[in-house]
């Protein structure tokens, strides 16, 4: 833990306290404590009163103390040094994952790759099943867009044509989400140019057909669970841009605090770091957005308009990160006012309708937050402190009241009196130096001239 964290923890207190000098104060310290990180040199000092040295020289001599640890020992064997070190090895890693601060968003990383690959996959694979049912059921094709759609009919007929009849028009109703195109799917089968498939052909294409649409409802459960874990997460972020350009964000930064430690103008550009390092190589025009262009808000945006929405876009982002890092129960209610507020950015551009101001819009989440015991502000204290007085007031009678008042001001009286008295001492004490510095100068001033005067008569003579 005192590596890792860095802390000083009670065990590494008992043993500075056992095997170290003891000394009244760290000025009157006999001995330098060597220390190979330096931030545990703070720590120390604060718990301990030890002040630690981190240079160049402890740094070797800890390097050299760890090469030769075996041989300055004794009874002690280089294979019972690297067992030591294999298991601190592991301590120390148990110890990082138990205390790490990203452990909450290691599930969001994980999903949102894990979606991006599907998709990749599940575009290919549809695109095989199409290639290959295409020679049995060309007019499928055109029909069908959708490889969700196309997939769960060609499950459903059995990779066969001839299967889709009348009998099963209500079915594909159900796929289809719609009476016309299931009519057109079961009059193109009366009409197909397709060629005839074997047995086997065919059992391999619907066997490809359940795999794929497998794959489909997978990435439904996945997209679900991304849903959940952003709005326990960063549920202001989600609310703000979604949680698939959300997720991404926090993927891309490494995480949640790291995101939160970003300004607005690095998070505009996450996700577009060639296009800005070739920008500057060239000298040509910086890009405007990276990975935020995948919202609807720059979509929605006109061409001329899109860099003003993404700056715009990316400064509510950073305030939504930071308040889903930073705060102990987060809602999300502050990031429904931010998108609010950039669906006015936007009609403002369109239209010219003058959006609210930023200080408007917070006011009224807090109020609203207050109402709900979700926020007390950061006057929370003095609020509970002058309603305890309040109520010690209202037991106190009119006289202890009008003596408390007389010596408030008998306090105030002297503490003026005292503040004049120190004004006027400063200013004499300003005159008095004055003055010696005046007579100071005129005897200087006399001494040179009487040293002048003995030049010109020994030159004289």
């Amino acid at each position: 833990m005192a590596i890792g964290a860095p802390k000083v923890t009670p065990t590494l207190k008992n043993f500075l306290a056992t095997y170290l000098p003891a000394s009244k104060s760290s000025k009157k310290q006999k001995f330098a404590l060597g220390i190979s990180d330096a931030k545990l040199g703070p720590e120390l000092f604060s718990d301990t009163g030890i002040t630690a040295v981190h240079n160049d020289t402890t740094m070797e001599m800890i390097r050299g103390i760890r090469m030769h640890y075996a041989k300055l020992l004794q009874n002690l064997t280089d294979a019972e040094v690297t067992k030591a070190q294999l298991g601190l090895g592991h301590s120390f890693s148990r110890t990082r994952c138990a205390t790490d601060v990203n452990r909450q968003d290691k599930p969001i990383t994980q999903t949102i790759a894990l979606i991006e690959q599907m998709d990749k996959d599940i575009n290919t694979f549809a695109m095989r099943l199409k290639e290959w049912f295409a020679w049995h059921f060309p007019e499928l094709t055109k029909i069908v867009n959708d490889n969700t759609i196309y997939a769960r009919i060609v499950d459903l007929c059995d990779a066969r044509r001839d299967n889709l009849t009348e009998d099963l028009k209500e079915e594909i109703e159900q796929i289809v989400l719609d009476e016309e195109k299931a009519a057109q799917i079961i009059d193109a089968v009366k009409i197909s140019m397709g060629m005839d498939i074997s047995d086997q052909d065919a059992l391999q294409i619907k066997k490809w057909a359940e795999r794929v649409t497998e794959l489909m409802t997978f990435r439904e459960t996945l997209s679900e669970f991304l849903k959940q874990r952003m709005s326990a997460v960063a549920p202001n972020l989600q609310a703000l841009i979604g949680e698939i350009v959300g997720s991404k964000l926090i993927a891309h930064a490494g995480g949640l605090t790291n995101l939160s430690k970003y300004p607005a103008s690095t998070i505009q550009i996450l996700g577009a770091e060639k296009a800005l390092f070739r920008a500057l190589k060239t000298k040509g025009k910086t890009p405007k957005y990276g990975l935020l262009f995948n919202s609807t808000f720059i979509g929605r945006a006109g061409a001329a308009n899109k860099g003003k929405i993404s700056r715009y876009l990316a400064n509510k982002c950073a305030i939504a990160s930071r308040i889903d890092c930073f705060s102990e129960y987060p809602t999300a209610k502050i990031g429904e006012s931010l998108r609010d507020q950039v669906e006015e950015r936007l009609k403002f551009i369109a239209s010219g309708t003058k959006p609210r101001k930023n200080k408007e819009a917070m006011e009224e989440v807090l109020q609203e937050l207050k109402q709900e015991g979700l926020f007390y502000g950061d006057n929370a204290k003095k609020v509970e402190a002058t309603a305890a007085g309040n109520d010690a007031n209202e037991d106190e009678t009119d006289e202890e009241r009008v003596a408390k008042k007389s010596k408030k001001d008998k306090k105030e009286k002297k503490e003026k009196k005292s503040k004049k008295e120190d004004k006027e001492e400063k200013k004499s004490k300003k005159r008095k130096r004055s003055e010696v510095e005046d007579d100071s100068d005129d005897e200087d001033a006399q001494a040179l001239k009487e040293a002048a005067k003995t030049k010109k008569k020994s030159k004289s003579k």
